[in-house]
C-alpha cells in the first residue's frame, strides 16, 4: 500500500448488540482481558469488524474478524456501545489465514479417548503425506500430528454447519483440559523448536471468508483461535476511555461526533503515525 493509497482506519462507535463474533471466545484469554480493561480504564486496540448488509433496509450488523474476547467482554459488561474498526472483508486489505493448536501434557490420551465419543465423527490413522492431501482437498475436518509421528485424520459432516459442529466438538475435547498455544506452522518439529513441551499439533483447513460470514450470520461460531486475519492499516493504541463505551446517556451520534473531533485533534498534533513495515509490539 503506497502512501497515496492510505486511508485512516474507519473507527466508529456502534451498538454492542449489533456486534457478533464469528468464533467462540477463548476462556483462557477473556477474564484477564476484562480485568485489564477495568484496571487501565482504556480500550487500547478496538475490535476489527466487517459490516454485513447495507444498513439501509435493516439495521447494520457487524461480524468480528479480530477481537472476539474484547467484544465478548463489552457485551458481558453491559456496554451500550463499542468502539470498533470497520474494514472491507476482501484482499488485499484483509487476508484470512489459519492458526494451528500446539498441545502439551497428556494430549494423546485426551484426544484418543475423546474422539471416540463424538457422534458423527470418524477418525483413522493415515500417513502424513496422505493426511495433508485430504486436508487440502477439504476431505478432512482436521489432522492431529502426535509426537511419535503418528497422524490422526478426523472426518464427518456433509454441510458446512455439520462440519463446523464436529470441529467445535473436537476442539472442546482439549480446550479446557490441555494447555495449548496457537502457532502458524503446520510442522510439529517447528512448533517444538519454540515450545519444547508440545506433544501434539492440531492442523485445521483454511477457511474462505464467505464461510466465516455465512456461519456468523446464522448465529454459529467457529472454534476459538483458528481463523487468523492479517489486516492492513490496523488501528493500535487508540486508548479511548472505557467510560465512553459504558456511557448510556450520550447517543451514538454524540459519541461519533466526539470521535471525529478527537481524531482531528490528533492529526493536527501529528500524533497519528503510520508504519508500512511489519511491527513487533512488546506491551500487548
Amino acid at each position: 500500500m503506497s502512501p497515496t493509497e492510505f486511508r485512516l482506519p474507519d473507527l466508529r462507535f456502534v451498538p454492542t448488540d449489533a456486534v457478533h463474533p464469528h468464533e467462540y471466545h477463548d476462556l483462557q484469554r477473556t477474564q484477564p482481558l476484562v480485568e485489564r480493561l477495568l484496571q487501565t480504564g482504556t480500550l487500547k486496540n478496538p475490535p476489527i469488524v466487517t459490516q454485513v448488509g447495507d444498513g439501509m433496509r435493516v439495521e447494520p450488523r457487524f461480524v468480528v474478524l479480530d477481537g472476539a474476547n474484547r467484544s465478548t467482554a463489552a457485551r458481558a459488561a453491559g456496554w451500550p456501545h463499542l468502539l470498533v474498526q470497520v474494514v472491507r472483508y476482501e484482499e488485499p486489505g484483509v487476508e484470512l489465514h489459519t492458526w494451528f493448536h500446539a498441545l502439551t501434557a497428556d494430549a494423546r490420551d485426551v484426544l484418543e479417548r475423546g474422539l471416540a465419543g463424538i457422534a458423527g465423527l470418524e477418525f483413522r490413522h493415515e500417513d502424513r503425506l496422505h493426511a495433508r492431501a485430504m486436508l487440502a482437498r477439504r476431505e478432512a475436518l482436521a489432522c492431529i500430528v502426535l509426537n511419535d509421528g503418528d497422524v490422526i485424520v478426523a472426518h464427518g459432516g456433509t454441510s458446512l454447519r455439520e462440519r463446523n459442529e464436529l470441529l467445535n466438538a473436537l476442539v472442546h475435547l482439549y480446550q479446557d483440559r490441555v494447555p495449548y498455544t496457537r502457532v502458524t506452522s503446520d510442522s510439529l518439529s517447528q512448533a517444538r523448536k519454540e515450545h519444547p513441551e508440545v506433544q501434539a499439533l492440531v492442523i485445521f483447513p483454511r477457511f474462505d471468508p464467505a464461510e466465516v460470514i455465512d456461519l456468523a450470520s446464522g448465529g454459529e461460531y467457529l472454534p476459538a483461535g483458528i481463523t487468523r486475519h492479517l489486516i492492513r492499516g490496523r488501528a493500535l493504541r487508540v486508548n479511548v476511555p472505557v467510560a465512553l463505551c459504558e456511557d448510556g446517556i450520550m447517543t451514538l451520534d454524540q459519541k461519533n461526533g466526539w470521535l471525529a473531533t478527537w481524531t482531528a485533534e490528533r492529526l493536527t498534533k501529528r500524533e497519528v503515525r503510520v508504519y508500512q513495515e511489519p511491527t513487533v509490539l512488546y506491551d500487548e
